[in-house]
């Protein structure tokens, strides 16, 4: 059975660091392309970072670029989200989500085949 846990959310203010983790069960991380989405409330998932060892790719979404970093420990299967610079706009639910499909395919949410159960973030300004 697969499951995805994150962790590292919270409360913090504007400027502010956190580092979430996602570790898996039941597969490998480093067979998937790994991503970041988030979501605030009453709108999309949006997607926030992307990795995979596979197709040797790192990816990251506009808003977050040069302030969040996405990194794996293989040897945990585990991936992380180290998110500096917090703006309160950063404020939502972070989910990791596991995807077999091809690295073109990262920025969307719906054909990613495992999630988490997703992590809060909340940015104080």
């Amino acid at each position: 059975q697969v499951q995805l846990v994150e962790s590292g959310g919270g409360l913090v203010q504007a400027g502010g660091s956190l580092r979430l983790s996602c570790a898996a069960s039941g597969l490998t991380f480093s067979r998937y392309v790994v991503g970041w989405f988030r979501q605030a409330p009453g709108k999309e998932r949006d997607f926030v970072a992307a990795i995979s060892r596979r197709a040797g790719g790192m990816d990251y979404g506009d808003s977050v670029k040069g302030r969040f970093t996405i990194s794996t420990d293989n040897a945990k299967n585990t991936v992380y989200l180290q998110m500096n610079n917090l703006k309160p706009e950063d404020t939502a639910v972070y989910y990791c989500a596991a995807s077999s499909k091809v690295w073109s395919a990262r920025s969307n949410a719906e054909l990613y085949d495992y999630w988490g159960q997703g992590t809060q973030v909340t940015v104080s300004s």
